[in-house]
């Protein structure tokens, strides 16, 4: 009885410290994604227009429709459980598409309003810690929204809230930095030291 306890107790550690060990490599997995992404980021330069350009070209209604849970019931009522599970984990892959790349080009903004904020130019500096800012959280929602995507594609049959604070948030920091835009194409230079 008590080798059987003893098997059962060691089998148990066994697993304990596989976990354990799985659960380790995968840390040190993120963490090197994060380095990298780190690293990467401070060598690449950002530029006004490209970062305006990849926030024109999402298509933010298209997502909206995506993540909204009036057209996820209508699906719902109106197509076989077996349809609506594979339409459902079709839209939520596209909509994490859709966040993944409002991420990236909250990342690139992110860049662009530090980069104002340097800027002699009072609206120009204001402008830049606004898209700063907005750009931040607008990166840290499109993280939660990427996560709660893929949960829906692993457990489709789950109802879902729709995501508006992440197109809200979209749409105030596409507004200011449309804004930004517009200050420094008048002629004003978007990076310019405040020391002179």
């Amino acid at each position: 009885m008590e080798q059987g306890a003893s098997t059962i107790t060691q089998a148990l550690i066994s697993e304990t410290m596989i976990a354990a060990w799985i659960l380790v490599a995968i840390a040190f997995f993120a963490l090197g994604i994060l380095v990298y992404v780190a690293i990467r980021s401070r060598t690449r330069r950002v530029d006004l227009e490209k970062a305006v350009q990849a926030f024109r070209s999402l298509d933010i209604e298209a997502f909206r429709n995506l993540v909204d849970s009036g057209e996820e019931a209508f699906l719902r009522n109106n197509l076989s459980p077996k349809k609506f599970r594979e339409i459902k984990r079709q839209r939520a892959w596209a909509a994490v598409i859709y966040a993944w790349e409002a991420g990236r080009a909250a990342a690139a903004l992110a860049k662009i309003g530090q980069a104002a904020q340097r800027s002699t130019d009072p609206e120009i500096a204001a402008s830049g810690v606004q898209v700063a800012e907005n750009a931040f959280r607008l990166r840290l929602q499109t993280i939660g929204a990427c996560l709660h995507l893929l949960t829906e594609v692993v457990l489709p049959d789950l109802r879902s809230p729709s995501l508006p604070p992440l197109v809200d948030q979209y749409e105030r920091t596409a507004q200011t930095l449309f804004r930004l835009g517009r200050f420094s194409s008048r002629g004003q230079g978007l990076v310019r030291p405040k020391s002179a």
